[in-house]
């Protein structure tokens, strides 16, 4: 399955603290690996969205412009989502529409069923 991994970026005080973010991005990250080894395909809406921003010029405005739209429009496109971290509006929008598409949310790895051999 292609599964989309939804968590905050900024959220938790991340929009001002570099360490935060980072912090953030590295349990989406982590989710992705394990995700993989498990025979999924990870989609991490931040990782497609933060080249964009920063090609952009890395403003806020940038970061408004495109962040939620790339990250919105990913949701059309994977089978299920995985919801990882703490509190994060954007994340929850993504669990929204999953569940409006009655499409899988797990909010565990363990609760991921197996998928295909991993990708080579």
């Amino acid at each position: 399955m292609w599964i989309m991994i939804a968590g905050p970026y900024r959220s938790g005080g991340g929009a001002a603290d570099p360490a935060i973010r980072a912090a953030n991005l590295k349990i989406l990250n982590e989710a992705a690996v394990a995700l993989h080894r498990a025979g999924h395909v990870p989609v991490i809406g931040v990782n497609m969205a933060l080249p964009m921003i920063e090609a952009a010029g890395g403003t806020d405005a940038a970061y408004a412009e495109i962040m939620a739209p790339v990250s919105l429009a990913l949701v059309e496109r994977c089978d299920a989502c995985l919801r990882v971290g703490g509190p994060s509006a954007g994340a929850d929008e993504e669990v929204r529409r999953f569940e409006a598409a009655g499409r899988p949310v797990y909010r565990a790895l363990g609760a991921v069923p197996a998928g295909a051999a991993p990708h080579q």
